[in-house]
Order: C-alpha cells, then sequence, then structure tokens
C-alpha cells in the first residue's frame, strides 16, 4: 500500500509472508528470508497512520553500509540487495523492494537485544536516576543527563512481543543464551560499537547508544536484522551536544514531540501526523544516512552479496 510516494505495507502475492512488524515486512524465500523496511513509523508502541518518506530506504542503505564497514568484525546474514538478482517472482515487484529490501540467510536468533551505551540517556538515565547504576552496572555518583560515560557499557535487554523491551543485567542474559555466548555478544557489541561510534565522531554524529542482534547459522555467530539505524541507536549532532538535559536527534523526536504537544493521550486509534512534521522527520533520517554513508540517498548504493565462498 503506497500513498503519495510513502510505502506503509508491502503486497507481494505469491510470495509466502513470514510477518509484519512495526516497521518490517518479512517474506520467506525458500530457506531464506525478505526483509523489506516499509516507511511506517511507530512511537509510544503505536504505529501511526501516516508514514516517514525515504524512512524504508534509509533504515536499509544505512544498515547495508554499516554491515559492510563491519564486516571484517564479524560476518552477517546478507545474501544480496540487488533485487535483480533475487529469486523470481521479487523481481517484477520492484517498485516496492528497490533500496528497501535485502535478502538474508535465516538465523536462529538470540532472545536477547545487545545493547551498547556510551552516554546516559532514555532508560539508562532513569534507571541511574535511581539506582546510581544501569542494568546493575555501578556508575560514578553526579553524572547527568547525556553524560558520556567514562567508557561505553553493555546492557542487554529482553525482546518484547509487545511494548518496551526491558533491561536485565549480564547476569541475567547469561541465563538466557549461555554464560560463553553472552560473553562473546557483549565483546562483539562493545568492540563493534567503540568502531562505529569513533566514525561517526568524525562526521559529527554522536552514536549515544545502539543495540544489535546476533543470530546463529552453521554454528557461525553473526550480526542481523538491522544495525546501527536512527531507529536502533540515538544519533546526535556532535556540534550542538552539551550534557545536562536531552539532546536533539536523527530520528523521531519530531513525532514524538508533536505528539506531545497534541497531548495524545497514548492509546488507539494513533494519530495523523502533518505534513511538516513528517516532511521534517524524514529529513533527519536522510541526513544522517547521508552524513554517515558519504553518498546521496539518490546514489544506487554498491551491492553488498555474502562472497560466494562463504
Amino acid at each position: 500500500m503506497s500513498e503519495n510516494g510513502v510505502l506503509l505495507e508491502t503486497n507481494l502475492p505469491g510470495v509466502p509472508l513470514h510477518s509484519r512488524g512495526k516497521v518490517r515486512d518479512i517474506y520467506e524465500i525458500g530457506g531464506d528470508l525478505l526483509i523489506v523496511a516499509t516507511d511506517r513509523i511507530s512511537a509510544f508502541d503505536y504505529i501511526l497512520a501516516t508514514g516517514i518518506p525515504d524512512k524504508g530506504r534509509v533504515l536499509t542503505q544505512l544498515s547495508l553500509f554499516w554491515f559492510d564497514y563491519l564486516k571484517d568484525a564479524l560476518p552477517n546474514h546478507i545474501v544480496t540487495a540487488d533485487v535483480e538478482a533475487y529469486p523470481a517472482p521479487l523481481p517484477r515487484y520492484a517498485g516496492q523492494l528497490e533500496g528497501r529490501s535485502m535478502l538474508v540467510r535465516r538465523a536462529k536468533m538470540l532472545e536477547i537485544e545487545c545493547v551498547a551505551r556510551g552516554y546516559l540517556s532514555g532508560s539508562g538515565w532513569k534507571d541511574y536516576q535511581k539506582t546510581g547504576a544501569v542494568c546493575g552496572i555501578p556508575l560514578p555518583a553526579g553524572l547527568t543527563e547525556s553524560a558520556q560515560l567514562p567508557e561505553p557499557i553493555f546492557t542487554p535487554a529482553t525482546k518484547a512481543q509487545s511494548g518496551h523491551d526491558e533491561n536485565i543485567s549480564f547476569e541475567e542474559a547469561a541465563a538466557i543464551v549461555g554464560g560463553d555466548v553472552a560473553k562473546k555478544v557483549r565483546d562483539l557489541t562493545l568492540d563493534i560499537y567503540s568502531r562505529a561510534a569513533a566514525y561517526a565522531r568524525e562526521r559529527g554524529i554522536i552514536i549515544a547508544d545502539t543495540k544489535f542482534e546476533f543470530g546463529f547459522i552453521d554454528g557461525e555467530l553473526l550480526l542481523a536484522d538491522e544495525a546501527l539505524t536512527p531507529d536502533s541507536s540515538r544519533f546526535w549532532p556532535a556540534a550542538t551536544y552539551r550534557p545536562g538535559g536531552p539532546q536533539p536527534s536523527f530520528d523521531k523526536q519530531y513525532v514524538r514531540d508533536y505528539l506531545e504537544s497534541i497531548h495524545w493521550n497514548k492509546q488507539p486509534p494513533a494519530p495523523a501526523l502533518p505534513a511538516d512534521v513528517a516532511r521534517n522527520t524524514s529529513k533527519k533520517y536522510v541526513e544522517a544516512y547521508e552524513r554517515l554513508s558519504g553518498r546521496s540517498l539518490a546514489e544506487r548504493a554498491p551491492t553488498v552479496e555474502r562472497a560466494a565462498s562463504d
């Protein structure tokens, strides 16, 4: 379902639908999966009636950028993002898939979210205010909102089917996925966060925190789902960073601010967004992509494919 160039829902007759999430439509392609990022946007746990132009393309292209950037650190689940190389009948749906889809290997996903925090914000800030710690990790006294932490921390979370993910301790994560796996993904999460944060800072963006998802394919641990997007991360402009309060961000901030301004009770039905709010939100997503990738969203990104020897 497309409206004014905004894709709210895909329709691929003859292709088995695996699931629809808040943003992504996922299809079964033999033993693989096709992940399509729509332009849907959610706020306060509800999908809004209005889509955000180019949002799905930003999420997909930025994930592909990071998968490629981090490929020396660990493998990922990408098969190809070239629609012309997709198996039939997918190429006939190129209008819905181009730039916003990727064919991936199906992985056995870990039942935890792997979160890295370099700054004190969001649920981490709330946790710190109450306990002086985040996910059981003690932090120095006297930190302010948005303060940079002495070093990045690993703060896992459960995967919520609805509502918010719930922060858990490392010990609780280990009980879910096993101690050795928990240590492995902790180390990987902090390593790739640090690599990405250093890269982004050179391009004027602070990655305050981000979440990764990992899975196993044939016993090999891989990075999967999405990577370092405005939906899975807090991106702040470095030029205006001032600890001591909330920061402007490259995400759905315009949407949240608008919904708060109209005093929506955060119950269904979710309201539609004015055109200027959707447009301004789109500009922030696109700006994040273009700053980080060094490319215009209108350019065709280099094809990212799994090596033939894999």
